[in-house]
């Protein structure tokens, strides 16, 4: 573990957050509104609550507020409480926060900072320009955890004893692996142990979370980035922003399976609206070129709670970094998606900088941005000219690296049990990935809304199950489907599948092409 006064700022915050402890006052949580911001602000609720204590939780709408904290909602929190948390957001929030005179002001963040600091109390985040240490890779609720880990250490030396905190860990490898921060460093063992907290099944969010979600197998960081995370997140995207952070923090089962319940719900809604802005903004971006340095497509209605998922999607599709804006009116709000390499969020503070966007940021991998319409073309073609500067665009598509080759009958449950073992996986750290030669695709099957369901064998009567997902409409499922007795050489990483009591290897298909003659 390492010395969280090694990052800027932290004694001082936690000495505040000590006093406001001890002095029991009135204290306010401002978070964002996705997975990392919920988890941060679960976290400050559930160490206050070991001390009698119960802060304001205040989540921003997207639609209505958009990212980060805003005058109105700080000078508001500042009129009625001692001290305001700003957790994964806050390091850009200059004007907002100069709103909050009336209280002191702690922000907790990992978004890039800008030459000068917010004006407030303390600015503990990685990525300020003046930091120069090797924890850039932490989420928000690493840089909360390490802070707690102060406070109990001030606290002790105050002669009074703090929560333990490992059982928080399950909120903090949720944020970790849905914020797709690299499993590097103390990330790792962060996850790898809030893994084992979250498979006691002893926080109520989450328990309901994974029983409406039917996952009835331990915990891994695969359902923690694509089950568990988008629940969460669906509340954020389109429904009530604060919902997520509210059932990560609740010690109640009974108001935890109806939030869970609702959060399911929404996160259908969700996958419906993405399916259809997806399906248009690939279709944009096609009739422009997909061989700029940047795939952008832009449209009045797109829901602004999906437009960062569909530009992951074409992100992943074209190997090129992916802007995808909603318009209301003359504004736009954007979100993007980098590959490996290349600064988005860099890019696109600079833009920002240069006045084409109203606002802007993020880190190197996402980030969000803010665009009149008529500065649209030109924000979009000046940020295509500093992507290409970092050398986006000028690879084709992306190599898949494969690890090992496999036959359908090497792949057996106690593999992939052992290969677990050296866990987690997830940015930075992916899984094996193998490539199965001359393999027969013997049985496909259309399951969900998007998704095949295939038998892999080798002619020699091994089989092995697999899964392709989104693949029904794209190139990849058009091969699976009409291969027929065509051998084809399959990629992908294997899995235990857990159905009806049954555990099955399993591989989740990433590409595929015809084997030659």
């Amino acid at each position: 573990m390492p010395d969280p006064r090694s990052l800027r700022d932290m004694e001082k915050a936690a000495a505040r957050l000590v006093l406001a402890v001890q002095t029991r006052q009135r204290i306010a949580i401002f978070g964002d509104y996705d997975v990392d911001g919920g988890a941060s602000s679960a976290l400050l609720i559930d160490w206050l609550r070991n001390f009698g204590l119960q802060a304001t939780l205040y989540i921003p709408d997207r639609i209505d507020e958009g990212y980060g904290p805003n005058v109105p909602a700080m000078a508001d929190l500042a009129a009625r409480h001692d001290l305001i948390i700003c957790v994964d957001c806050g390091t850009l929030s200059h004007e907002a926060l100069g709103a909050a005179t009336a209280a002191d002001v702690i922000v907790l963040d990992h978004h890039l900072g800008g030459e000068t600091l917010p004006p407030a109390l303390a600015v503990v985040n990685p990525n300020r320009q003046d930091e120069s240490g090797d924890l850039t890779y932490l989420c928000a609720a690493g840089v909360v955890f390490l802070a707690l880990v102060e406070a109990n250490r001030q606290l002790r030396a105050g002669g009074l004893q703090g929560p333990d905190l490992t059982s928080l860990l399950d909120l903090v490898a949720l944020a970790t692996v849905a914020d797709v921060a690299p499993l590097v460093g103390l990330n790792r063992a962060l996850v790898r142990q809030g893994l084992a907290v979250m498979g006691r099944r002893a926080r109520p969010g989450l328990v309901a979370l994974a029983d409406v979600a039917r996952i009835d197998s331990a915990p891994s960081s695969y359902h923690l980035g694509y089950i568990l995370g988008p629940r969460v997140n669906a509340g954020g995207r389109i429904g009530r922003a604060d919902l997520g952070a509210r059932l990560l923090a609740t010690t109640d089962p009974h108001e935890a399976a109806a939030m869970a319940a609702q959060l399911d719900a929404l996160n259908t809604e969700r996958r419906a609206i993405e399916s259809a802005v997806r399906d248009a903004a690939i279709a944009q971006a096609e009739a422009r070129g997909l061989e700029a340095p940047l795939v952008w497509a832009a449209s009045e209605g797109w829901h602004p709670g999906v437009v960062g998922i569909v530009a992951a999607r074409i992100k992943e599709a074209t190997n090129r970094p992916s802007v995808v804006i909603g318009f209301d009116g003359g504004i736009g709000k954007g979100s993007g998606r980098s590959v490996s390499g290349v600064d988005l969020g860099a890019a696109i503070q600079r833009v920002a900088a240069e006045g084409l966007l109203l606002k802007g940021g993020g880190h190197k991998m996402a980030a969000g941005l803010t665009v009149t319409r008529e500065n649209l073309e030109p924000a979009m073609a000046r940020l295509s000219e500093l992507l290409a500067r970092q050398g986006a665009g000028a690879g084709g598509p992306s190599d898949l690296r494969i690890d090992a080759l496999l036959m359908p009958g090497a792949a057996t449950v106690a593999m992939i049990e052992q290969l677990e073992q050296a866990g987690p996986f997830g940015a930075s750290a992916p899984a094996p990935r193998f490539a199965l030669p001359d393999v027969v695709v013997q049985y496909v099957k259309p399951v969900g809304s998007d998704h095949l369901k295939v038998t892999l064998g080798d002619g020699l009567g091994a089989r092995l199950d697999a899964i392709a997902f989104n693949a029904a409409q794209s190139p990849l499922g058009h091969l699976l489907t009409h291969s027929g007795s065509q051998r084809v050489h399959v990629v992908g990483r294997l899995e235990v599948n857990h159905w009806q009591g049954r555990a099955s290897a399993q591989l989740r298909i990433e590409d595929a092409a015809k084997a030659s003659s």
